[in-house]
């Protein structure tokens, strides 16, 4: 294993014959000798290998393959032999997915997870939970940004003294990756989480903007677009407690701010679409939560209150076991059996509720950069009052799902997605003339440069039932799985993080065929003699239209999209909706 080479960085301190469970005392975090440093990608990966040395029950699994050229890790913390997923499922046990430096520079859970596991693993007490919970840990998503390390790239943040880089190693950011997933460690992290298929997910970080009072808030799952038997549970119940567990433990949280412009004005709850990490987990009808600490806290306060945060959702994911067991059996039951499902949301500005909230004024002075008003938060005048809190989303886009998606073989790098998140693939056995539903792209706009795409957004389409041709080995995606969520967001294509929108199928977007004006002038005059309903269509549009009616080349076009010689493909979405199985011969994907 590379990495074992890592492993003498911290061996060199600790004698190995020091390494039992009856010495525990050897294994130090960095973050105990200065508690304004984080761990380097070097010292998290010695401390748990150190650590599984130390201690059976935790052990430590490389996967797959990163950008930076490392594999991934997963520390797992299991007991009863569930380090793999087939076992933890097979044991009943609730699963709990961890995930830090997605951003290296928002630190916090590195070495949070680093105390939390080593602490379990020292307390019999802890250990005893593991009789209904297993904890799936990576130590470090984003290898090349932790290798990108030092003291600067957070300009806004209070310590620590050295930290990673939120761009990869190709400068990607993987908290925009998990639908596309450009990068290596997306793709494995896809496989990995769709694997353990875990119960609740925790992907930690620290925040930007605003300044207030508390050390860490917290983004949930944006209920709205999480399953209603998911939501009701994670409303209800599991949001009240861990509130209450963590005031109780002296780092009371609230949600995470995302304001306007001040807190003041009030705040609005995050909508967590696909490409980020709790979007993602949604999509598998898994609870996601992000813990935002405030970047202007001391890095050991946050390190603390994100501990806590994690250990508070262990000990309530004991005692909540079966609720949280039986609320996604139910989720999983109701995706595989809905037929409609929601593509996209907007804040509903109509609905709030009022939220106590312990910020400090806003004020403004004159700058002494510009000479102009600047924003400040006047820490010498804390208050304590409510302000909105606008919570809900209304869908604004939603879809029947078909009875199965076709999909050309062209398409691989949609299949391989499709694959790694354990979507049931079927395969044509012959060539096929098929009744389908296909969508014509009417109208899309695209964002410049973003994530290296140019993501399409406002995509609108019309349907056209068709008599399409298929070949054999083209793909079939039948819609009564556990993962019809991700197989309908990712494959129609008015969702914000469908495949369409990620420029998987731009190709469709350009004409390939056009007309020479002098070959194609008299084909057009043939066929505006024969066709009197078309040349009255060209009158007209020549009539309401000024700048038509001056463009020769405009008028030739009008005529070329309505003949035969106009490209049938151009715009025709590749993906088509099949809205029952007719005789289709199809069988399940062996490779």
């Amino acid at each position: 294993m590379r990495n074992s080479l890592l492993l003498p960085l911290l061996l060199a301190l600790i004698p190995l014959a020091k390494l039992s469970a009856q010495q525990p005392q050897a294994l130090t975090a960095p973050f105990e000798l200065d508690s304004n440093t984080t761990a380097t990608y070097q010292q998290t990966i010695a401390f748990y290998e150190t650590l599984s040395l130390a201690y059976p029950q935790l052990h430590l699994q490389a996967h797959g393959h990163t950008d930076a050229g490392f594999p991934l890790h997963t520390a797992v913390l299991a007991t009863g032999g569930a380090w793999q997923p087939e076992a933890a499922k097979a044991q009943g046990k609730t699963i709990i997915f961890i995930n830090n430096a997605i951003h290296p520079g928002e630190p916090c859970g590195v070495d949070a997870t680093m105390l939390l596991l080593r602490n379990w693993l020292q307390s019999p007490e802890k250990m005893a939970l593991l009789d209904r919970l297993v904890v799936v840990a990576i130590p470090f998503y984003n290898i090349g940004g932790g290798l990108n390390r030092g003291p600067h790239s957070r300009a806004n943040q209070d310590g620590p003294e050295a930290h990673g880089f939120r761009g990869n190693a190709r400068n990607l950011d993987l908290n925009r990756d998990f639908i596309k997933a450009d990068s290596r460690n997306a793709q494995t992290f896809n496989q990995i989480f769709a694997d353990w298929q875990p119960d609740l997910f925790v992907d930690n970080h620290t925040s930007n903007g605003a300044d207030y009072q508390y050390t860490i808030t917290l983004i949930p799952t944006q209920s709205d677009k999480l399953d209603p038997h998911l939501s009701d549970y994670l409303d209800n119940r599991l949001l009240p407690r861990l509130y209450a567990d963590m005031e109780a433990d002296g780092w009371e949280m609230t949600s995470y701010v995302y304001a306007r412009s001040t807190p003041d004005e009030g705040i609005a709850a995050f909508l967590d679409l696909p490409r980020y990490s709790t979007g993602y987990a949604a999509l598998h009808n898994t609870i996601g939560f992000m813990p935002e600490t405030h970047m202007l806290k001391p890095f050991k306060d946050r390190v603390k209150s994100t501990y806590t945060f994690m250990d508070n959702l262990l000990q309530a994911a004991w005692d909540d076991h079966e609720s949280i067991q039986h609320a996604r059996k139910q989720a999983r039951t109701h995706t595989i059996q809905k037929d409609t499902f929601a593509l996209n949301w907007a804040l509903d500005m109509e609905r709030q509720v009022p939220q106590t909230f312990k910020g400090y004024t806003a004020k403004y002075k004159p700058s002494e950069v510009s000479g102009l008003q600047r924003l400040y938060y006047d820490r010498e005048a804390p208050y304590t009052r409510e302000i909105p809190y606008f919570k809900f989303y209304n869908t604004t886009v939603a879809v029947q799902k078909p009875i199965a998606y076709v999909i050309p073989q062209a398409y691989q790098e949609v299949i391989e997605r499709l694959r790694w998140n354990n979507v049931t693939l079927h395969r044509l056995t012959e060539d096929q003339t098929l009744k389908v539903e296909q969508y014509r792209i009417e109208d899309y706009k695209d964002r410049a440069a973003y994530e290296g795409h140019y993501l399409h957004y406002g995509t609108t389409v019309t349907t056209e039932d068709r008599q399409q041709r298929y070949h054999r080995g083209d793909y079939v995606v039948l819609t009564n799985q556990p993962l019809n969520r991700y197989i309908v967001e990712t494959l129609e294509p008015q969702a914000p993080d469908a495949f369409f929108s990620w420029n998987f199928f731009d190709g469709i977007l350009m004409q390939k065929e056009y007309f020479s004006a002098y070959v194609f002038e008299d084909k057009a005059a043939a066929m505006l003699a024969a066709d009197p309903e078309l040349k009255a269509a060209l009158e007209a549009k020549r009539a309401e239209d000024p700048e038509f009616a001056k463009s020769a080349w405009a008028q030739l076009n009008f005529i070329y999209e309505r003949s035969p010689h106009y490209e049938p493909t151009y715009r025709l979405y590749p993906v088509s909706r099949l809205m029952d199985l007719q005789d289709i011969r199809f069988q399940p994907e062996t490779e």
